[in-house]
């Protein structure tokens, strides 16, 4: 196989070896790729409206449809669409199964879902036996049965399913990627990640204001606060593992040569929601009285079939900078991102010290980021949020797979019920199921190998 192939000749080849790689239906193949991608957006929230901003700046997509359940969301989005001076789309606010009608839209190509992680394996699932390429938002899929159903339903219809995890994007581990398939770092050995970010303004605010200081979560809560906050009442597990584990999976070519193979969690005594509660709406709060499940730091290890390690943590109730805590360990080097840090032997101004990671990543920049990177200025999440949205969009245009696919969004979000089981048993090891099928085995590593998207 040729080290550039383009993801339609890869294809196009694993069909012909029987790989099981997503086929899709010969109608669409036919279209021509240059079209416009015609979108719906399930979601009209912060997420949802991020995507729409990025969407609204194409002059290759049209956003045909939008769905909430929410009022002041929606207005919040139409007035962005008309802001933009683009036609006003399909609106759909008709309860929680209003998304079905949007489904129902012959004229819809794609979807991107930016809802509670709880209604993402339906969504999905919805989306794809419509025959709608699908842009979802972390986590696809809550408990192993729905990861499983995910890929099975991908297989059947063959329409992509791509988990639009951002971090696998971010410029930084982009151009240490391309160091690790350069060699710098030799053989990989270790790796870490996690997400250490402090987000208790997000899981509780006043009901009136995202970041709005108060003790109120669900029903009285605003935005994420409705919903994400249960997450931490009643589960105990690494609930947000994506960002970390995205972009390592990629440079350990998981689900392309290499998997997962086992698991094992440890989690904290639960403090920090506690005290924020307490602090904010003061004991008598009627909040003081939940009591929170999920630890305060919960540390998971990961073992690869290739005998790497991987190192996650998930650390959001206590108070700390944002840090991803990324680590790049192999036989030649290492790279650190908490202290913007890099050492490979031999090549470093001075042994056993650390050089500045600026020049190495300027250096190594990833070719997308040298090509797109003013395109993607001001975009959310330091440019990574185009990029992603990019991804998607080409892939919908070129009927390919996306370059993070289903088997890739299922294996991120399995972390999550695989730890919580872990926890259960006292931090035992249990088995990381392989979702492909043994297709890992003979699948290659198609992630942003040269500039296209």
């Amino acid at each position: 196989m040729k080290a550039h192939q383009t993801r339609r000749e890869f294809m196009k080849s694993a069909a012909l070896a029987g790989v099981g790689i997503t086929i899709l239906p010969s109608g669409l193949l036919a279209k021509d790729k240059d079209q416009k991608v015609r979108l719906g957006i399930i979601g009209t929230g912060f997420r949802g409206q991020s995507h729409l901003e990025l969407a609204l700046k194409r002059s290759d997509v049209e956003v045909i449809a939008l769905c909430d359940v929410q009022q002041r969301m929606m207005n919040m989005a139409l007035d962005m669409v008309s802001k933009a001076g683009k036609p006003k789309p399909a609106v759909i606010l008709d309860g929680p199964y209003g998304y079905k009608k949007l489904l129902e839209n012959k004229d819809i190509d794609a979807v991107i879902i930016a809802t509670p992680w709880e209604w993402h394996t339906a969504m999905c699932l919805d989306a794809m036996n419509a025959k709608k390429y699908v842009g979802c938002e972390v986590i696809t899929g809550t408990t192993l049965d729905e990861c499983w159903e995910l890929v099975h339903t991908s297989e059947r219809t063959g329409m992509p399913l791509m988990m639009m995890e951002n971090v696998c994007y971010r410029r930084d581990v982009m151009a240490v990627m391309n160091m690790v398939r350069q060699g710098l770092f030799g053989e990989l050995i270790h790796l870490q990640g996690g997400y250490q970010h402090d987000l208790r303004e997000v899981k509780f605010n006043d009901g009136t204001d995202q970041t709005g200081p108060d003790a109120e979560f669900g029903e009285k809560a605003f935005s994420e606060a409705q919903w994400r906050t249960w997450h931490s009442v009643n589960r105990n597990g690494d609930l947000y593992p994506t960002h970390g584990i995205g972009p390592v999976a990629m440079m350990t070519n998981i689900n392309r040569g290499n998997r997962f193979t086992q698991l094992v969690s440890y989690a904290t005594k639960a403090r920090g929601l506690h005290e924020y509660v307490v602090k904010t709406g003061g004991e008598a709060h009627p909040n003081a009285k939940v009591n929170f499940k999920l630890g305060d730091v919960v540390t998971t290890m990961i073992r690869t079939a290739n005998d790497e390690t991987i190192l996650l943590q998930h650390d959001t109730n206590l108070p700390r900078p944002y840090s991803l805590g990324f680590r790049v360990q192999g036989t030649k080097g290492i790279w650190m991102d908490v202290n913007k840090s890099i050492y490979l032997e031999g090549r470093s101004k001075e042994a056993h010290r650390w050089d500045e990671a600026k020049a190495w990543l300027d250096k190594y920049d990833h070719p997308l980021w040298a090509k797109y990177g003013s395109d993607a200025s001001g975009a959310g999440h330091g440019g990574m949020d185009w990029f992603v949205l990019n991804a998607f969009v080409e892939s919908v245009k070129r009927k390919t797979p996306t370059p993070q696919d289903v088997y890739d969004a299922v294996t991120w979000s399995a972390i999550t019920p695989l730890s919580e089981t872990s926890i259960q048993l006292g931090g035992e090891s249990v088995d990381f199921p392989d979702f492909t099928g043994g297709k890992w085995m003979y699948r290659k590593n198609d992630f942003a190998l040269g500039d296209d998207y």
